[in-house]
């Protein structure tokens, strides 16, 4: 996304399955690399992991 993401949008690098289809690949953003997993970030399943993200987007939305 040549001009970054906004919060709350679906990367258009996101496949079906939620799945990053570059990931591993040189063109991969940098930003992307950045967000590593934690423990309180991934929590006990899926599910506490997608909340976190969402709260993150909220809180990062302009």
């Amino acid at each position: 996304m040549p001009n970054g993401k906004p919060a709350g949008e679906r990367c258009i690098q996101l496949a079906d399955d939620m799945r990053c289809m570059i990931f591993g690949q040189p063109e991969r953003p940098a930003f992307c690399a950045g967000l590593q997993p934690a423990a309180d970030m991934c929590g006990g399943s899926r599910e506490h992991a997608m909340v976190w993200l969402a709260d993150l987007e909220r809180a990062t939305a302009p």
